[in-house]
């Protein structure tokens, strides 16, 4: 690894830190607990909460549901959605969020479900995530591509989904969101 692509790795790892912060720093602010369900990151966002002294004030746990039996044992996910649509699709992050909420008791779950590599198809390529939210009983999706190494992908997945959680309180902290 060169310098530069030193560099790169660990800058994403200080932005993955500070997302972290000021989400857990929303989170504890609105009084809201999260959690996540996770299956191509592998535990790398549980990995980041739990990297934060303090995290319990606002950090439940995760589930890492890799197969699609545990997608469907443990979060709900229907098997008609991952054989209609597959294990990495919009409706199955939507089922993997929701399902999370219920089964850590949390106020929001993020969830994400993806083709890390190698591997992937000419309509799932490596890279494809889709991401989930759930609060207030509600759910979407959205969908992202990366490229990269294995790891690499993964990082920027864990960082989208942040991302997206930032936007999401802040919404809440502004009412946007009910």
């Amino acid at each position: 690894m060169n310098d530069e692509m030193r560099k790169e790795y660990c800058d994403i790892d200080e932005e993955l830190s500070d997302l972290v912060g000021y989400a857990s720093g929303l989170l504890i602010k609105n009084k809201l607990v999260i959690g996540f369900s996770e299956s191509a990151t592998g535990g790398l966002l549980s990995k980041l909460f739990t990297d934060r002294p303090g995290i319990s004030a606002c950090y439940n746990g995760s589930v890492c549901a890799y197969s699609d039996s545990v997608k469907n044992k443990i979060l709900g996910v229907s098997k008609k959605a991952i054989e209609q649509f597959g294990a990495v699709s919009g409706l199955v992050a939507q089922q993997m969020a929701v399902g999370g909420r219920r089964a850590l008791g949390v106020d929001i779950c993020m969830s994400e479900t993806g083709i890390a590599g190698p591997g992937g198809s000419e309509y799932k390529p490596e890279g494809l995530f889709f991401f989930g939210f759930s609060y207030t009983g509600e759910a979407e999706s959205r969908m992202s591509v990366f490229s990269g190494s294995r790891d690499e992908i993964r990082k920027m997945a864990a960082k989208d989904v942040l991302i997206w959680l930032c936007e999401k309180l802040e919404a809440i902290s502004s009412k946007e969101i009910l």
